[in-house]
């Protein structure tokens, strides 16, 4: 075999392994990818019963409903509701108006049914992913921080950091 065909074999045997490589790396994944969806993006395009998904938003006003461990609540993006049941104990920082991701599934009723509630973690924080929804639907407060933005903690004080 010539130089240049051994060359040639070892690279296309080459892109081959990666190929397979890359393709087996995207089959183990695809039980863990989670994609996030506002309700606004839900009530657009609805997700069949039973695919994993983050959903995100805020917490309601006045639509937390508690049986012990059991709660029902609905996600808003202020645009569209998603009604959300969970089992357990819900984050210290849970409460209406706030910011939340449930990780779950719809059920065949087309409620939400969350393995995992994740609340925002000070009064500035919000994730991207709910600000972007927010922007999205027209709802985001102008004069809110911005997720990731830095504060000058002199500032807070009156003082300039200068």
């Amino acid at each position: 075999m010539s130089p240049k065909r051994a060359r040639a074999a070892m690279i296309i045997s080459g892109l081959g392994f990666l190929a397979l490589a890359a393709t087996l790396a995207l089959t183990a994944l695809e039980d863990n990818i989670v994609f996030f969806r506002a309700p606004s993006e839900l009530a657009r395009a609805p997700v069949e019963a039973g695919i994993a998904l983050r959903v995100g938003g805020l917490v309601g006003e006045n639509t937390v409903r508690r049986d012990g461990l059991n709660v029902r609540f609905q996600i808003t993006d202020l645009a569209h509701d998603v009604e959300v049941r969970y089992t357990g104990m819900l984050p210290d920082l849970f409460r209406e108006g706030q910011g939340v991701v449930a990780e779950g599934r719809f059920d065949t009723a087309g409620v939400f049914v969350a393995d995992t509630v994740l609340a925002k973690h000070d009064e500035t924080y919000m994730p991207p992913e709910v600000a972007e929804a927010l922007k999205a639907s027209g709802r985001w407060q102008a004069d809110a921080r911005h997720p990731g933005e830095k504060t000058d903690p002199a500032a807070a004080y009156g003082a300039s950091a200068k």
